[in-house]
């Protein structure tokens, strides 16, 4: 094992496919149903403002990534243009969130496979389905790749399928509806049935849907020409974001009442596909949501690694974090990133619904965080490059205008968060470990002073 550095192990095959499905996770397949049912057919206003917020934000880190590829990714750029402590801060931050969501996606995976087989317990499926992955990426970069390419392409499928089919149904030419036109979206309260307030608390629940599109920032420097990679994965975000996300929730709340008791319980599209008498509803959707699930494990291990990875890199994690092997893997932030998500596993199983739901609480807005820091993060690298006239091959549009008005609308989002009832808990305990992040990051900075006055550089 040698500190050598990260390699082009990715194919721009597997890179393509993982920016055109990377942010289809679970959240849509069943998620979407309690968003639906908090605002009703407005959801789809929460849907669009979330989409476009995700468009601007990866507009931003596409400027930066592009002219400066790195695994770091928002956390670099965040320690270039704010300071160390907020790229320690925000890199740990996400490393802290997707180490508590491998093993949420490895719990529902399990669920389903312990329901087609009952004499397994879920534990084990859940730790098995991790252990897998793990050595997967534990060989190669490549495999990483390469599972992600067939997740994500069965995703993409899926989805496109079920377009297909509800818009069929939508035009009352699906042989087996019961359910046709768009008559769903105002029969049953009006469009917004519990307030327009409900689809700014809808945003906070969608925007889980999305994060992870920026995980292509990461993935794109361990494949060759990363620029071009990154510029085309960002200008996809709007594609994907319409046909993925707007088109399929449309057809849900059109073909679906948005108060439908069952649309919770199953979820909004095996609901959907019961509706339409689609046969095997609800085993098309088990597999589905497995393979999404699987998918967001095996992106959230990966994206966990080469944070912690270059998180050492830059002397914020232990020095053993930068070890890389002769294959390109960064093995023990690999290892270490499973170790962790082992461990939120255990709680959940010894402790089921106490420990680990007061950990998983305190992701509730590092979503918005990473946002913000990436805002801000290109606000002041833009600026630096046209003060020392530098020239962007990709650019952010209507600069600074439209920067600080996503700034604003974050601000104004978690101001809201704050402010709720509904969201205020897990505000203050995404709070609670960010102070206790900086609090270490100050820390270790003092101690490193103090170590430097007494023995010398």
């Amino acid at each position: 094992m040698s500190q050598v550095s990260l390699q082009h192990g990715l194919t721009s095959r597997q890179v393509s496919m993982i920016s055109i499905a990377g942010i289809i996770g679970a959240g849509l397949f069943i998620g979407s149903s309690k968003a639906i049912a908090s605002a009703g057919p407005a959801i789809l206003v929460s849907y669009a403002m979330t989409g476009l917020l995700v468009l601007l934000v990866m507009r931003m880190l596409g400027e930066m990534a592009v002219a400066n590829p790195t695994s770091g990714s928002f956390s670099t750029y965040a320690a270039e243009a704010i300071g160390p402590w907020a790229g320690f801060t925000i890199g740990w931050l996400y490393w802290w969130f997707w180490v508590l969501i491998i093993p949420v996606e490895a719990i529902a995976g399990a669920d389903i496979l312990h329901a087609w087989f009952p004499a397994v317990p879920s534990w084990l499926f859940a730790f098995l389905i991790m252990a897998v992955l793990a050595t997967s990426n534990l060989v190669s970069v490549k495999n990483f790749g390469e599972f992600e390419f067939w997740f994500a392409l069965v995703k993409v499928i899926a989805i496109l399928a079920f377009i297909v089919i509800g818009g069929m149904a939508l035009f009352g030419v699906w042989p087996l509806a019961e359910a046709s036109g768009v008559s769903h979206l105002w029969a049953n309260g009006g469009f917004a049935p519990n307030g327009w307030g409900a689809v700014l608390g809808g945003v906070l629940i969608t925007i889980f849907s999305f994060f992870g599109a920026e995980i292509v920032t990461i993935a794109a420097d361990e494949t060759a020409n990363p620029q071009a990679k990154i510029r085309r994965a960002t200008n996809l975000v709007v594609y994907r974001i319409a046909v993925f996300y707007l088109a399929s929730i449309f057809l849900v709340v059109s073909l679906v009442a948005w108060n439908d008791p069952a649309l919770v319980a199953v979820g909004s599209f095996q609901r959907v596909l019961e509706v339409l008498n689609v046969p095997g509803a609800k085993l098309v959707v088990d597999v589905v949501v497995l393979v999404a699930v699987t998918s967001c494990m095996n992106s959230g291990l990966y994206t966990a690694s080469r944070m912690l990875h270059s998180l050492g890199a830059r002397g914020e994690a232990l020095p053993i974090t930068r070890r890389v092997t002769a294959n390109g893997v960064p093995v023990v932030a690999v290892l270490m990133s499973t170790l962790a998500g082992f461990a939120g596993c255990l709680v959940n199983y010894v402790f089921p619904g106490k420990v680990f739901s007061f950990l998983l609480s305190t992701t509730g807005a590092i979503a918005l965080l990473v946002y913000l820091v990436i805002a801000i993060s290109q606000l002041r690298m833009r600026a630096r490059a046209e003060r020392d006239g530098v020239q962007l091959e990709l650019k952010m549009w209507l600069f600074p205008w439209l920067t600080w008005l996503v700034i604003g609308a974050i601000l104004m989002v978690l101001g809201y968060m704050l402010l709720s009832d509904a969201y205020r808990y897990e505000a203050l305990m995404t709070a609670g470990v960010t102070v206790f992040i900086l609090l270490v990051c100050v820390t270790r900075r003092r101690v490193g002073m103090v170590g430097r006055a007494v023995y010398g550089d």
